[in-house]
């Protein structure tokens, strides 16, 4: 089956040739012209249906980056905010599956995000890039059949001239043959003009017998062409076009291929993912739920007692059960004095809580706040470890510059170095002043005595006996906690004789001076900033806790990392210093 030869009935066409002139001749023309059309507007149809077909899976490419995008949005926006509460509830096993389960949903997002990629790349762009290699293969063919065309039209008016000018010869030589014999049949004409009649007769004679041999041999070689234009040129543009038409339909058959097979391999992944969704979901696991809202919220209060029948038959000898609680609430705890301050005093190194609570925890149930202690007490752990890391790094790199001082100047280190040692610091008293109040719940330091209170930053108002029944005090009659009853109970507690001294004491004497070797932001209360260079005096020397008291002035005094100041104490000071 070819185009070339099927496109018409060549026995038809032989047999019609075979008696055609040409005054008919132009009727295979016209049909031959009638085909290229007919061949040219299929073509062009075709690649029509290419470029529909492009737009077709541009347009799912498109769909598929657009699903995905909001796939990816949705879990983005379901996903737990960092250091927030929410990120605290997917330690459960129904949240942890659904964290899951947005996970996997990311990776089928990426997996449509593939199919997109892959569409674009294996079909889009290789069908572009062919029909752009079609049309032009199309235009050379067309381009190749019209010039055959003009061709054996060329060689037609060729022939068509030959023979009106054979016609024309013909004729003349007819007409110069009877002048002749009109001059040679009349008495009256001379011999000369007789001979010139004749001689002209025979120039027309023989300008007839050219004409008709050019024209033969035109004619020869139009037919000759024409056989070749119908039968070679003609049958060869159009097998050529039929051939080209085909890959266009193969190609787009191996496209559709190609379109199912990108999907088909998303598929074993696509699976993967709801098998993951699957697991996460059978990985649920209610009663270890349920035990972590045991570990969430246990008290770690003991159950209240039986209270004792009290005998009011005997109104003189009332007695009180030792379980009551509203009496254990003061059990241990001193009466407040009479005329003592009620106002506790801030000590250093206390931050403000703007309305979270108190620093040490001490709002929660005992077993809650030993969680809450340790939780800060790593985290103050890693951050120190952090500050240490940083500290072993920049002291290789200022060995190195000192071994190699044309790589850096080690001088530049130093502030660095010193600034993280300051942080070390603040980091250490802050992990020591937590791990004091994790000891005291853990029961691991009985009694807290003024260096520890010192160390830790707290100087609360309340006594050893009052920190060791806190728990019983924030119990209700029937056993539950009320945050209500803490606060009233904290804010019952007695002054102590220490408080007492503390508000009544006069200013401390001056017992030397300092020398501010570093700027310090005191952003904690208690503290007090100094900026580099700058002479202050001294009132209270380093305790061992890393810290020392100094003054600026009557109104500005506060405490200082002993590492930041040089001491320059004056053995001769017997009292405080004048301001002006």
């Amino acid at each position: 089956m070819s185009w070339g030869t099927e496109l018409w009935a060549l026995e038809d066409y032989e047999y019609w040739l075979c008696g055609t002139t040409l005054d008919t001749w132009s009727v295979p023309g016209q049909f031959i012209q009638d085909q290229f059309d007919n061949l040219e507007k299929h073509t062009q149809w075709g690649i029509d249906v290419l470029e529909k077909y492009i737009k077709f899976v541009k347009e799912r490419t498109e769909i598929e980056i657009s699903y995905a995008k909001q796939l990816r949005n949705l879990s983005k926006k379901y996903q737990p905010k960092k250091n927030s509460k929410e990120e605290e509830e997917y330690k459960y096993t129904s949240c942890k599956a659904f964290l899951a389960t947005l996970n996997e949903m990311n990776d089928y997002a990426g997996q449509h995000e593939v199919v997109s990629e892959n569409m674009t790349s294996q079909i889009t762009a290789e069908l572009t890039r062919f029909v752009q290699e079609l049309k032009q293969e199309r235009k050379s063919h067309f381009h190749d059949g019209r010039k055959a065309q003009q061709n054996i039209e060329t060689f037609w008016k060729q022939l068509e001239a030959s023979k009106r000018r054979f016609e024309r010869d013909c004729k003349e030589a007819d007409r110069a043959q009877q002048y002749f014999e009109k001059m040679d049949a009349d008495i009256n004409v001379t011999k000369a003009d007789v001979e010139k009649a004749r001689q002209q007769a025979q120039t027309r004679h023989q300008m007839a017998e050219d004409s008709k041999g050019e024209y033969s041999s035109i004619l020869q070689k139009f037919n000759h062409e024409q056989r070749e234009h119908y039968h070679t040129h003609i049958p060869n543009i159009f097998q050529k076009i039929q051939e080209m038409e085909e890959r266009r339909i193969v190609r787009i058959g191996e496209c559709m291929k190609t379109y199912a097979e990108v999907d088909r391999q998303v598929i074993p992944i696509i699976g993967k993912c709801l098998d993951g969704i699957t697991k996460a979901a059978e990985s649920i696991d209610q009663k270890n739920d349920s035990q972590l809202v045991i570990e969430a919220f246990k008290s770690g209060f003991e159950p209240p007692g039986d209270i004792d029948f009290e005998d009011f038959t005997q109104p003189m000898k009332r007695t009180v059960s030792e379980s009551s609680l509203s009496n254990s609430r003061w059990d241990g705890k001193s009466e407040p004095k009479p005329g003592s301050k009620s106002k506790g005093k801030l000590w250093p190194f206390i931050k403000k809580n703007k309305g979270g609570g108190p620093e040490d925890f001490s709002n929660l149930p005992p077993e809650q706040r030993r969680k809450k202690l340790q939780q800060k007490v790593d985290e103050l752990n890693k951050d120190i470890q952090k500050e240490m890391d940083q500290r072993d790094a920049l002291t290789k790199m200022k060995d190195v510059y000192i071994k190699n001082p044309q790589m850096g100047d080690a001088a530049s280190v130093d502030h660095k170095l010193a600034e993280l040692g300051q942080n070390m610091e603040k980091l250490r008293l802050e992990a020591q002043k937590f791990e004091g109040w994790l000891a005291e719940v853990e029961g691991r330091l009985p009694v807290r005595t003024e260096q520890t209170r010192r160390q830790s930053g707290m100087y609360d108002t309340q006594n050893t006996s009052a920190v060791s029944n806190c728990a019983q005090d924030r119990e209700s009659p029937d056993g539950s906690y009320t945050e209500e009853q803490s606060q009233e109970s904290e804010m019952k507690v007695p002054v102590t004789e220490f408080d007492d001294e503390f508000d009544d004491e006069e200013p401390l004497p001056t017992i030397g001076t300092c020398k501010a070797l570093y700027t310090f932001e005191g952003q904690n209360e208690g503290t007090i900033s100094v900026t580099e260079g700058e002479m202050l005096y001294v009132i209270e020397e380093d305790k061992g806790d890393g810290w020392t008291r100094i003054r600026r002035n009557e109104d500005e005094e506060g405490y200082v990392p002993t590492s930041y100041v040089e001491v320059y104490l004056d053995k001769n000071a017997k009292g405080a210093m004048t301001y002006i």
